[in-house]
Parts: structure tokens; sequence; C-alpha cells
């Protein structure tokens, strides 16, 4: 069965540093894209990073240069989204997904997460 978990959320203040945590098992995803979203309240789920096969980046002008996202294959693929300098406009719920296909990951991944609650006070 394959699952994607995320963890690491937390409530934390305006300009502090979170790392979430995505577990991937259930199959090998050594070739899958896999990526990050979140979805503040009342508005849709937007597409903020990407790491593709080969360990390219890609990141959303809203939050570029405030956070790394890395990916670690093992018996369990481990990916990870280092935020930096947080503003509250960051609240929202961060979910992984991974990809077959890197070009639909932000489209139409393959797997979805649960969701982590990431909440930022001013």
């Amino acid at each position: 069965q394959v699952q994607l978990v995320e963890s690491g959320g937390g409530l934390v203040q305006a300009g502090d540093s979170l790392r979430l945590s995505c577990a991937a098992s259930g199959r090998s995803f050594t070739g899958y894209a896999m990526g990050w979203f979140r979805q503040a309240p009342g508005k849709e789920r937007e597409w903020i990073a990407s790491i593709w096969n080969g360990g390219y980046t890609f990141y959303a002008d809203s939050v570029k240069g405030r956070v790394i996202i890395s990916k670690y294959n093992a018996n369990t693929t481990m990916m990870y989204l280092q935020m930096n300098s947080l503003k509250p406009e960051d609240t929202a719920v961060y979910y992984c997904a991974a990809s077959s296909a890197a070009i639909q990951l932000t489209r139409s991944p393959d797997y979805w997460g649960q969701g982590t609650q990431v909440t930022v006070s001013s």
C-alpha cells in the first residue's frame, strides 16, 4: 500500500523556521518527481516546490529564496521542505505528492499525502 505521510507542521512565529517531512512508502519512488503543495483557508491548493529525478529543483515565486526541497531514497523515501523566514501568509495545510511523470506533478500527481498544518502567527 502506497503511503505518503507528512509531519513537522505546527504553530510558529513570523520569522521562524520549520522543516516538513514526507515519508513515502509502499513502492520505490526513486524515479518519481515529488513536490509540496499548500492550501490556505478559502483558497485553492497551490504548488510550491518540486524535486525531479536527478535532483533538479523548482520553486514557486511565493516561496523562492525561503524554502529548500530535498529528497533521499532509501527503504523509505524521505522528502523534506526546509522553510525559513516564515510569514503569516504561509499559514496553510501542506501536502506532499509524487508523480511518475515529472511534468504531471503540478497538475495530477499519482499520490497525495494527508497534509500537515502550518500556522504562522504575526
